[in-house]
């Protein structure tokens, strides 16, 4: 295909920036590099002013599709080459000039480029490669950028994309083998894993080689994320978060992202989804994932085989402590810092500063409500030198009736009927910029021909 079409840059831009939008974006940056003075944009580890909608898309990058071209058929794939939509790709120059303009606004803080496969897997990565290579050493491009790796290209592309980038992700893209070779045969897990582990081998080796040579380039600094959808094949709860604490522990991922997989096809092999994605129980899989990174919990603790999926009702960390009650109450004062972490209501920081706060002080429920701790949940399992903060039961079904009545066991988009992710398309910032051609004008500016 012929990169230089006829399409000018804001029809493309409306095309893959749609078309993008089921590709789960990024988290914070994760890595700290600060601006040179020669270059323009910088990077900060504690996030990159990220806003989220309500399903966890990220809308503070620049997040498009190189191309939606694709030589593959995989089923739930809204670009597949087997569906009638409208077909576009940037040069490496327009996504270079989007950026750096859209950074300019302040609309963006960096770019999340993901890609259809055109052609083959390495003319595609090559193409990507060629973009951050530009952005990176001719525009001098500081900010956070987020490549999704193509699997099946060259080792040496994959490479060298990861020493211009903050991170890297290859989408697992199905919970099981099995359900890749039923929804997309041209595709195998080997090809995935493959180049996961190369990522992760030579992420390792680089922060060796810093040690000893300072003036070695970083090696995706941000580490590695991977995506699976949701829905789309029948596994159970307990095969994804599996699934999940395998990667984790195998490949040092970063994160791993699921998303509720969105019927768009209509394909007959996939399940038709009456009551839209399963958005609660990809909000469930988040917040269990959060138990797996950061409370140390392990996936065994909260799902088995005769319990395989989460409660929709309440959320993962309230179902475990429900289901063991023999564990609480736990004393505030005295619990460890893993204890603390058990206990619905109490997030790592807030077990951080009951520890410290305690050196000074026995504390109350009144300290613990300044702490940041939410009572309406901890209540029913903690004490306070010995005493709860209200007659309650230790029973599960009288606890369970209470929680229930929190509203925030619900994300509150969800409870409120649905969601929304930003566009650049919107009213307000449509009449903020135009569009023409490969160039990005002010209001009321035009461009003279000479």
């Amino acid at each position: 295909m012929n990169l230089q079409t006829s399409m000018n840059i804001l029809d493309k831009l409306t095309i893959l920036s749609d078309a993008a939008k089921y590709d789960v974006a990024c988290t914070s940056s994760g890595v700290d590099r600060k601006g040179t003075g020669k270059g323009m944009g910088n990077s900060v580890a504690p996030g990159i002013c990220h806003s989220f909608s309500a399903d966890g898309r990220c809308i503070s990058l620049l997040k498009i599709l190189f191309t939606n071209e694709c030589i593959f058929n995989c089923a739930y794939c809204l670009n597949n080459c087997g569906t009638d939509v409208v077909r576009a790709a940037f040069t490496p120059e327009e996504i270079c000039t989007l950026t750096m303009e859209f950074y300019r606004r302040n609309y963006i803080e960096g770019l999340f480029l993901s890609s259809g496969i055109m052609i083959s897997p390495n003319y595609t990565m090559d193409l990507i490669y060629q973009t951050i290579y530009q952005l990176r050493n001719i525009h001098h491009f500081r900010g956070y950028i987020h490549v999704k790796s193509i699997p099946g290209a060259d080792p040496l592309l994959i490479e060298k994309t990861g020493f211009l980038v903050d991170r890297m992700s290859i989408n697992l893209e199905l919970p099981t083998a099995e359900g890749l070779r039923r929804l997309a045969p041209c595709k195998s897990r080997n090809t995935i894993l493959k180049p996961m582990r190369q990522i992760q081998n030579r992420i390792t080796d680089n922060k060796q080689e810093l040690m000893i040579y300072r003036e070695t380039p970083p090696f995706v600094p941000a580490g590695q994320s991977t995506q699976m959808i949701i829905g789309a094949t029948p596994e159970n709860d307990f095969q994804i978060m599996s699934v999940a604490e395998g990667l984790y522990q195998k490949f040092q991922l970063k994160r791993v992202f699921y998303s509720a997989f969105v019927n768009v096809n209509g394909n007959s092999m996939l399940p038709a989804l009456p009551g839209g994605p399963p958005l609660l129980r990809e909000h469930r899989l988040y917040q269990a994932d959060w138990l797996l990174r950061y409370y140390h919990f392990q996936v065994s603790e909260l799902l088995s085989e005769d319990r395989p999926d989460f409660n929709i009702f309440l959320d993962p960390k309230c179902d475990w402590a429900l289901r063991h009650l023999e564990y609480f109450p736990v004393e505030i004062n005295q619990a460890s810092y893993q204890t603390l972490l058990r206990v619905p209501g109490i997030g790592y920081k807030s077990a951080e500063r009951i520890v410290k706060a305690r050196k000074r002080n026995q504390l109350s429920f009144d300290d613990l409500k300044k702490i940041g701790v939410v009572l309406k949940r901890a209540l029913y399992f903690i004490t306070c030198s010995g005493k709860m903060m209200y007659r309650t039961k230790l029973e599960e079904d009288y606890i369970c009736q209470n929680l229930m009545r929190d509203k925030t066991q619900l994300p509150r988009d969800i409870r409120e009927g649905g969601y929304q992710q930003l566009s650049f398309f919107d009213k307000d910032m449509q009449s903020d910029f135009q569009l023409t051609d490969a160039r990005i004008l002010p209001p009321g500016q035009q461009i003279v021909t000479v």
